[in-house]
């Protein structure tokens, strides 16, 4: 059945927000359907309605209208079949590398032998193998963004969402950490919905990008990347296709250069 191959199903959703006497309308009625083990990007300006529709997705916030649905079941707050990834790492500084990585398998009961086992494979896969036992306020910001992804996959979400996990970095970790990501997702085929605002990132990862106008935030262009993978930012298709992106964002944009800002290619 077609309702099996879905993985998040949002239907006349919206978000507003009430300031003092005023509502501030964050996301426009939206409608999204996401197929499992899809990678699909959103992509916008600041403040355009992405992170929002995130934490619709994420159960962290409630739609003022219309239905969210992930894995065939209204969300209704957080699960652990779905796990969000910050900017910020997010991690317990007085824990180790560990320590971090084995907190939600705690919080679920998971005995140790299989604990140690789950989270061993973990730390090896994002690469952090001889780090176990550090403290996390020692390491680089992209070690601990593995470690925050390690963390984040420990629990076998159904759904990965990532808010911007990559925008403190610098470029050449960003690249690595790509790399890596994709890597993981095509072994695992984790639905993973990935918010930013940097054109080229969302169409080196994605097989589908999202773009969406400023606040009201709604979706105003869509577009299948079918482009060969691994892909490279420096690729040229990717350049090319960035570009295509990038007129319809400018376009939703209405010109003002400052409003560019942060939109970066």
């Amino acid at each position: 059945m077609i309702e099996n191959t879905i993985a998040i199903q949002v239907q006349n959703a919206f978000k507003t927000y009430v300031a003092g006497n005023r509502e501030i309308q964050a996301l426009a009625t939206t409608d999204l359907t996401i197929r499992l083990g899809e990678f699909v990007c959103l992509l916008g300006a600041s403040g355009c309605g992405k992170s929002t529709l995130l934490n619709l997705i994420a159960g962290l916030e409630t739609p003022t209208g219309g239905t969210v649905m992930a894995n065939g079941q209204p969300v209704t707050g957080p699960g652990t079949d779905r796990v969000l990834m910050f900017q910020d790492a997010a991690l317990f500084p007085w824990l180790t590398v560990k320590e971090n990585v084995e907190f939600g398998l705690k919080q679920t009961k998971t005995q140790k032998a299989q604990r140690d086992s789950i989270v061993q494979n973990w730390i090896d896969r994002v690469r952090l193998t001889g780090f176990e036992n550090g403290s996390v306020y020692q390491l680089s910001g992209g070690m601990r963004q593995r470690v925050a992804l390690a963390r984040s996959l420990a629990i076998d979400p159904a759904i990965l969402l990532m808010d911007e996990p990559f925008g403190a970095l610098d470029a050449l970790t960003r690249d690595r950490l790509h790399v890596e990501l994709e890597s993981i997702w095509k072994a695992t085929r984790k639905t993973i919905v990935f918010v930013t605002h940097n054109v080229r990132e969302a169409v080196a990862l994605g097989d589908r990008v999202l773009v969406f106008s400023p606040r009201p935030g709604r979706i105003i262009g869509e577009f299948k990347i079918t482009l060969p993978r691994p892909r490279m930012l420096e690729d040229i298709s990717v350049v090319k296709k960035t570009a295509e992106v990038m007129d319809v964002l400018r376009g939703a944009l209405e010109a003002g250069p400052g409003e560019l800002e942060g939109a970066y290619i």
